[in-house]
């Protein structure tokens, strides 16, 4: 052999590790295609479209910095110290619905806001304003300002979801971007107390769903959104809930259209059902609502609900209060078509009515058999009339004999300057309060008489 030669056994060596060389990434390029899960996919498919919300508040601090918890200083300090609002930060995810830039995310994730920005998982940042929000179903939507096409997710039918199916949350808890948690879907339908408020109709799941999480998308395992996660049981472990997207896209609608969701009418007027009313009609139903009053022409009339019908469920959601059954309606948008179960006279129906959006002619018809009050707005003929003072409100120009009103020392002649938490300046307004106070047991009136103003709370019948 000359001194220059290789031996052949060492021309074997190399090729053997060459080709050990150049089949190994095709090993691990075929190892990282094995890991590629369906929830792998889901992930990479959704959380291009899952933003970072940014919520910018003023916050007046209503305690003094000297004695902090003293009521007497602390009313000192509003009244004298003039105490001015300092900005405060909050977190919370949202998905984009459209190429328009329309963001989903929950109402309270905003709630009070005076700036929103909206980041998005590739690192591009962008302002954001507050299109429409619904506290009654804690959604809201907000609009990015941008003149860049933007990725959205697939969205999917919450009501063909099945119990026991994986699902994902994406979300940014904590303010760590991007989150995700699995779990398997525990329940439709649920119904939960939260923030004071009842809400009817959640998904729940077992996924971790943190604040931070809230308004991020809940995904089955074809990538598609099912419903939008919401934190507002925030001592609750292992359980978390989602607003289904069908609801919410017939929410989202309302909010992009009109800013607010269109409060629905079915046409029903409903009593307890108390055991003494139940023995007197020899009925044997041990829980719902009697109907009391079916208005002529509206929707529960023309589906053939009946006076004296004693309705068990709205839309599958068991009732078992007045309370609950507008706490339920709520939920429901302009155009739906909701199950109603009824028993009639031991017999079990079900009938399914047409949502219709609130009459406004009908408000005044409610103000009084709700209030016992007839409203007109002010005018120079009635402020001279009444010797009226104020430039705004609604003049009762009757009180129902035997109401509330009545009851309360209400009379001919006073203002009525606000209900519950809303002004009404004039009908216009009385009639988007009238559909807000449906259901509850009584409502605080501001009352102004003369230079005196005062309130009442009247129970509503």
């Amino acid at each position: 052999m000359r001194p220059t030669e290789t031996p052949a056994w060492r021309w074997f060596v190399y090729a053997v590790a060459l080709a050990a060389f150049a089949v190994t990434p095709l090993r691990a390029l075929a190892d990282r295609e094995s890991r590629r899960t369906p929830v792998v996919a889901a992930v990479e498919s959704a959380t291009p479209a899952t933003v970072n919300i940014t919520s910018t508040q003023l916050v007046v601090d209503q305690q003094n910095p000297f004695l902090r918890g003293d009521p007497l200083f602390d009313e000192f300090f509003r009244r004298f110290m003039n105490p001015r609002p300092t900005p405060s930060q909050s977190l919370g995810t949202g998905v984009i619905i459209n190429e328009d830039g329309y963001v989903l995310t929950n109402e309270h994730v905003l709630a009070g806001s005076t700036q929103i920005r909206v980041g998005l998982a590739d690192g591009r940042q962008f302002d954001a304003e507050l299109i429409g929000g619904d506290p009654a179903s804690d959604l809201a939507v907000v609009r990015i300002k941008h003149n860049e096409k933007l990725p959205t997710p697939k969205l999917g039918n919450s009501d063909d979801v099945m119990i026991g199916e994986s699902v994902i949350a994406i979300g940014n808890p904590f303010g760590l971007n991007s989150t995700v948690t699995t779990g398997v879907l525990s329940a439709t339908n649920r119904s939960i107390r939260g923030d004071g408020r009842e809400y009817h109709g959640f998904l729940q799941t077992d996924a971790s769903i943190n604040p931070g999480n809230s308004g991020g998308p809940l995904l089955n395992m074809d990538g598609e959104v099912i419903g939008i996660n919401t934190a507002i049981l925030g001592n609750a472990q292992g359980i978390g809930f989602a607003i289904p997207i069908n609801r919410a896209r017939r929410i989202v609608d309302d909010l992009i259209r009109h800013g607010e969701v269109q409060a629905t009418w079915l046409g029903l007027w409903l009593q307890e059902l108390t055991p003494a009313l139940r023995d007197a009609m020899g009925s044997n139903q041990a829980t719902g609502v009697l109907v009391s009053t079916v208005f002529d022409g509206a929707p529960a009339a023309l589906a053939g609900v009946k006076r004296g019908d004693i309705l068990t469920s709205l839309d599958g959601a068991a009732v078992h209060s007045r309370r609950e059954y507008y706490e339920i309606a709520r939920g429901v948008t302009v155009g739906d078509h909701v199950k109603l179960a009824l028993d009639r006279s031991g017999k079990k129906l079900d009938v399914e009515v047409a949502a219709e959006r609130f009459p406004e002619a009908r408000a005044d018809e409610l103000a009084q058999v709700l209030l016992g009050l007839d409203l007109a707005d002010r005018s120079p003929a009635l402020a001279k009339q009444y010797g009226l003072r104020s430039e705004r409100g609604l003049v009762v120009k009757r009180v129902v004999p035997r109401s509330a009103a009545e009851e309360r020392g209400l009379r001919e002649g006073d203002l009525i300057l606000q209900l519950g938490q809303d002004r009404v300046d004039d009908r216009v307004s009385l009639r988007k309060a009238i559909p807000r106070i449906l259901g509850q047991d009584g409502v605080v009136v501001v009352v102004q008489r003369g230079r005196a103003i005062g309130s009442v709370m009247l129970e509503l019948w």
